[in-house]
């Protein structure tokens, strides 16, 4: 059994419709609860600052914070869309599809902490990096709020080995020395003139394929990983070490 760590997305859906039917509450409710009391104590200024986001963004999100409650919700994995959730085709999906990605994804979010992938969830923004060091807040910054709850969280998962598909801002706020568990890190590269390159926005679409691929073939042994060769990527044997594994195009 394979447990995926997955980022959120900034882009939301909350119009799709998907033939998905179950639902399940957030782990840390009560948490996310908490830093919505303290949030809708920051003006519009104070969210352009904090997120350096533009006015339209900064109303917003100020907007959501203060009618958090009342706002739409959906299953996490619904509703994040962009790069990473593209490549998963969730439109097509099933509901063993749905079963096997709710026990074996778990997607880190800097207002809900963790998400299990049919959490329901309502629209939001709010980066796992945001720093909250110059406002009168009542954390420093959201990586010591959540960093003991993940951990505590992941470590009582029932798979022996994490496959790593989020992004370094997002796996940051797991200390991987606190983990009772193997990780296996996932790099995608290209070949640029004989030297292989990390190109961000075709590593986040290999992340979504990838999970898709690990969901629809219910993969539980790592090593049936290193068949995955969509949009031409292959496992590079001589990049790969134990702990990285390099698929390369």
């Amino acid at each position: 059994m394979v447990l995926i760590i997955l980022s959120p997305a900034k882009s939301l859906d909350f119009t799709t419709k998907f033939n998905c039917l179950n639902s399940t509450k957030p782990i840390f409710h009560k948490e996310t609860a908490t830093l919505i009391e303290n949030l809708k104590e920051l003006s519009i200024n104070d969210l352009e600052n904090l997120m350096s986001i533009s006015k339209k963004l900064g109303e917003l999100n100020h907007e959501r914070f203060q009618n958090f409650q009342k706002n739409p919700e959906r299953q996490a994995i619904l509703a994040f869309d962009g790069d990473v959730y593209d490549g998963i085709d969730k439109k097509n999906y099933c509901e063993k599809d749905y079963d096997f990605a709710q026990k074996n994804i778990l997607i880190l979010s800097g207002l809900y902490g963790l998400l299990k992938p049919l959490d329901l969830i309502k629209p939001y923004r709010l980066e796992m990096g945001t720093n909250f060091k110059n406002l009168d807040f009542f954390i420093k910054n959201l990586y010591e709020f959540w960093e003991d709850k993940i951990i505590q969280e992941i470590n009582k998962h029932d798979s022996k080995i994490i496959i790593n598909l989020a992004s370094q801002e997002y796996f940051s706020a797991i200390n991987s020395h606190k983990i009772n568990k193997e990780i296996i890190e996932i790099i995608f590269q290209e070949n640029k003139d004989g030297i292989f390159k990390t190109i961000g926005i075709n590593s986040k679409k290999a992340r979504g394929l990838m999970t898709n691929f690990i969901v629809k073939n219910k993969i539980s042994n790592p090593q049936d990983l290193k068949k995955f060769c969509e949009v031409n990527y292959r496992f590079n044997k001589a990049l790969s070490k134990d702990e990285k594994w390099y698929f390369t195009r």
